[in-house]
């Protein structure tokens, strides 16, 4: 009997070590949330979302802004749909994450268009090495899910790692 609660009682004290062990790695997992929006949504979307997880936020931004002209997607010649029919698109951004290296975790968020994600997230992607990141995608969309972006994103950078995608309202 005695042996018994011996192990039961190591048992246990393995199990709370593992669990403080877990904890203590979660809370040295930095985390950021960066987004790009061209109407606010996606920002309010990501800003909930940084103060929810306790992370840093940063927004990704185009060289050039896009106007409501440029985001007419019943107009085959307007930027995004220019830019969406062709997939090699990288619209240029203004800035980067200084300090990429230092988060373990990050969220990645935009409007859907055409169904996935911009080509200007390729170019965020694409601007910072992710490699060894836990990788998440958010989306916003007044009816389609992220599940394609996070198809298309897997299949563009197989060496990275995208846990999921998941669509805010």
């Amino acid at each position: 009997m005695r042996q018994l609660i011996a192990i039961a009682l190591c048992a246990l004290l393995a199990i709370g070590a593992n669990a403080q062990n877990n904890k203590t790695k979660q809370q040295n997992m930095k985390t950021i949330v960066t987004y790009f929006s061209c109407t606010q949504t996606t920002k309010h979307a990501a800003a909930k979302l940084a103060k929810d997880l306790n992370a840093d936020l940063f927004e990704i931004v185009p060289e050039k802004a896009y106007t409501s002209a440029d985001l007419n997607w019943q107009n085959k010649q307007s930027r995004s749909s220019v830019e969406m029919a062709d997939r090699t698109s990288r619209p240029a951004i203004k800035n980067k994450v200084d300090n990429m290296a230092d988060y373990n975790v990050v969220y990645i968020g935009f409007p859907i268009w055409w169904y996935t994600a911009p080509t200007i997230i390729n170019t965020f992607i694409e601007a910072h090495d992710l490699k060894g990141k836990e990788i998440h995608l958010f989306a916003t969309s007044g009816g389609s899910t992220p599940d394609r972006a996070l198809k298309d994103m897997k299949a563009a950078y197989p060496t990275y790692n995208f846990v999921d995608a998941k669509l805010m309202r």
